[in-house]
């Protein structure tokens, strides 16, 4: 491949620089030249986003002969660097909130479910510390990320018991007496202020960077490439912070999309110019120049997990002669909330139906009104969606499961699908021939009223300018053709089934 000029600029630095590159435009292809045009005795360490772009580059950077460059993401660096040392045992998922009240003893204060719904505060206020830069739990204001009025005067009135409780977990963690959690090792990590003994750290997807993760790369002697697209950040919800503007380096820009032509660029374009609603904006330069050639490839994004059940759901009933589907990441993760919680189970509390129901926290409610009411002063979006596709579907939910597991295919087999199912987050790295985007985005109309409605200008703003960016990942996945429904866009209606 030809390299652009402004490849070849970034190729030519020196010092620290960071790159805003738009989707598609060849970052690894740029990484890989940049590493090979360094001194060949240099010791070069190239930080992943995750494990599958970790596998990803191994092979490219290999291929390339670039044996002196450690391939890495950030849990992985942590985990060699934290969890062989102490010898600790790592949990494959975090604690379900019914292990953290059991674990921490917490008891009721004659409110109902009070244990449980201080549980899920901790479990929240845990992983927003162990992502921080922060040196200690009380350094941090947990207050700042609850947003619903209902579950932030329950945490003001209980905060110091909330807050106490949060330590108790990261010391016990801490000092092996239970398994500790994925959060933990890489916040242990940045607390011991690891020294890295590379001359380059390449920073992949910069703009989803942990404060934590960040806080170290900082402090490193090397030179450092940070690379991103400030519009694609969509891990907010997980204290991803943006890089890009918090480091003070020379910038460059790729500015050249070779996955798709120029009216995907224009309308992803003018999907971000809806920005000028919360700020004052300054519309990228995206320039499309791909040629795609086949439309073998088509997913279904969505932008929630009960989102894309819907529209497979909807598939699945119209479209009977489909035999092959695949849905990004583990397909049980679609019926299943954040904290265990299963779609059958709010089922069974539907239809009153305790005896059969699995998960603790639902078994020990006594109707769907209190699952309801958990959910407002928790603020758990993934149940109460769960409660939306229960009441829509009712008893029919297992046969339909059935029906989708039994055309799912495996991984080694996704290029057999007839359809791929992602959620936004599931697709990142992703692309595909063929796009349709389900109708449960962010949309110019929905974006005015929330800002009419909404006080809280700061916190909303942030918010709706990650649901664009949603939208903005979800349309540039595709290297061809693309269906959005009247409502997003009238200019583009192509579908492809």
């Amino acid at each position: 491949m030809e390299l652009t000029e402004e490849q070849i600029d970034i190729i030519n630095s020196s010092g620290n620089i960071k790159i805003n590159a738009v989707a598609g435009s060849g970052k690894t292809t740029t990484i890989i030249e940049y590493a090979k045009s360094r001194p060949k005795n240099s010791k070069i360490l190239y930080l992943a986003f995750n494990k599958s772009v970790k596998i990803d580059a191994i092979k490219k950077f290999a291929d390339k002969g670039l044996s002196n460059v450690k391939i890495e993401t950030a849990h992985s660096l942590a985990y060699r660097h934290i969890v062989f040392t102490n010898d600790y045992k790592v949990i494959s998922q975090d604690y379900k909130i019914q292990e953290i009240a059991e674990i921490l003893k917490l008891h009721g204060n004659g409110e109902k479910l009070f244990e449980f719904i201080v549980a899920n505060h901790i479990n929240k206020f845990f992983s927003y510390f162990c992502n921080s830069d922060k040196n200690s739990v009380h350094e941090v204001n947990y207050l700042d990320i609850v947003k619903d009025s209902k579950a932030k005067a329950f945490v003001t009135t209980f905060y110091k018991y909330i807050e106490n409780q949060t330590q108790i977990l990261y010391d016990k963690m801490d000092k092996g007496e239970i398994d500790i959690t994925h959060n933990f090792y890489l916040k242990k990590f940045q607390l011991s202020n690891p020294i890295l003994n590379y001359d380059y750290i390449l920073f992949d997807e910069g703009q989803d960077a942990s404060p934590a993760m960040l806080d170290i790369i900082f402090k490193q002697k090397a030179t450092k490439v940070i690379v991103g697209d400030t519009h694609q950040q969509i891990y907010g919800w997980r204290h991803a912070v943006n890089s890009l503007e918090k480091a003070n380096y020379k910038t460059y820009t790729l500015s050249t999309s070779f996955r798709f032509n120029q009216d995907i660029a224009n309308l992803a374009k003018e999907i971000l110019n809806w920005k000028n609603h919360l700020y004052e904006y300054d519309q990228p330069i995206i320039t499309g120049n791909g040629v795609a050639k086949t439309n073998k490839v088509k997913a279904v994004i969505a932008r929630t997990n009960v989102g894309l059940l819907f529209k497979a759901i909807e598939y699945i009933s119209e479209k009977k002669s489909i035999k092959n589907i695949y849905f990004e990441g583990n397909i049980n993760s679609y019926t299943y909330a954040n904290d265990g919680a299963s779609l059958y189970d709010v089922l069974n509390l539907y239809n009153c139906k305790q005896r059969l129901i699995k998960d603790k926290l639902i078994k020990g409610m006594k109707d769907i009104n209190e699952l309801k009411d958990y959910i407002d002063k928790t603020g758990d979006i993934e149940l109460g969606m769960m409660i939306e596709i229960v009441k829509k579907y009712g008893n029919r939910i297992p046969d339909i499961i059935k029906t989708i597991k039994d055309k799912h295919v495996e991984n080694d087999e996704k290029g057999n699908a007839d359809m791929i199912f992602s959620t936004v987050h599931r697709s990142k790295g992703m692309e595909y021939d063929a796009v349709q985007i389900v109708n449960d985005f962010i949309t110019e109309e929905k974006l005015e009223k929330q800002l009419n409605s909404n006080q809280d200008n700061d916190n909303n703003s942030s918010k709706l300018n990650e649901e664009i960016n949603l939208l903005y990942v979800a349309i540039t996945r595709t290297r061809n053709l693309i269906y959005i429904a009247p409502n997003h866009f009238e200019t583009i209606h192509q579908g492809f089934y």
